[in-house]
């Protein structure tokens, strides 16, 4: 292989400029903005800012509406997690059992992965709506749905709107993987175990953990930060911020309340918390995975 050589030393750092200016501007520069918000107190009107210490943090943590918060990201994380993998397991195994127009129904089940958060909201709205939306009419049939009051059924609103984008993402990963299993492990398989179930369960399933492992950490971090779009443009928090998210809490304090301090307070305790949840994955579950 032919080695590039640079007639000038300082021609590599020119073609790499653009990439660490961007870099620089959109990830590095808001990070250490974030820490000096976070240590500051400022002015509403940007006119100055005094250090604060740990006040910041203090204020949140005896905040109430940020346990809220927390709790509903908590809960959201898991349940979209558990929801997303399931669904998107289950259609892998039914996709990849298709003999004849296969690539039609993964070309349909992908779809959704390539539509925008927000507007993933826009159409959750139309279903949950009260004149025309057909979930909202099937359940309120059910048990007298109500978002707009009750905090069990905006929960519903918004882990269907937030699961159904998610699924795509975990049929694509889960069908590679079936794919990825070897021929003869499944022809053995069929010999040794008559059922289905049980073969999938103690054979193909853990094959599929190191799959399985990696969706859960995508999953975790999308609830956490990419169903901003879907929180925004659905119940805006209702009712009465119980359908916040971290992300959504710190936009709203910083950008809305023009509290830079605590959103910057708030970005940071949520850098800890998916660095505490990671950990404990690689930890305590990643052991446990067998790779081939």
């Amino acid at each position: 292989m032919k080695k590039v050589q640079f007639k000038s030393y300082y021609s590599q750092y020119f073609f790499l400029a653009p990439q660490l200016l961007i870099l620089l501007i959109f990830l590095y520069w808001p990070i250490i903005q974030t820490f000096k918000d976070a240590f500051t107190m400022q002015d509403a009107f940007g006119f100055g800012s005094q250090f604060a210490g740990f006040d910041n943090f203090l204020f949140i943590f005896s905040d109430p509406s940020y346990y809220t918060a927390f709790k509903f990201t908590i809960i959201y994380s898991f349940v979209i997690t558990l929801i997303t993998g399931s669904i998107g397991l289950l259609l892998a195994v039914q996709a990849n059992k298709v003999m004849h127009g296969k690539s039609a129904y993964k070309t349909l089940l992908i779809w959704p992965y390539a539509i925008a958060p927000a507007v993933v909201g826009v159409m959750a709205n139309y279903f949950f709506s009260e004149r025309y939306g057909l979930l909202h009419h099937l359940f309120n049939n059910l048990w007298g749905f109500n978002w707009y009051e009750n905090v069990f059924d905006a929960y519903i609103y918004v882990i269907i709107a937030g699961s159904w984008k998610q699924i795509s993402a975990n049929f694509i990963f889960f069908l590679a993987g079936l794919q990825a299993i070897q021929k003869t492990v499944i022809e053995a398989s069929i010999i040794d175990c008559k059922s289905n179930i049980r073969r999938f369960w103690t054979i193909t399933f853990p094959l599929l953990m190191p799959t399985t492992f990696f969706l859960i950490i995508i999953n975790i971090t999308y609830a956490f930060f990419d169903t901003f779009g879907i929180i925004d443009t659905t119940t805006i928090g209702a009712p009465g911020s119980e359908t916040k998210t971290l992300v959504y809490k710190a936009y709203i304090d910083g950008f809305k309340g023009l509290d830079l301090g605590s959103a910057g307070a708030q970005s940071i305790m949520m850098m800890i918390i998916v660095l505490v949840i990671t950990i404990f994955q690689f930890r305590y579950i990643e052991g446990k995975i067998h790779y081939n």
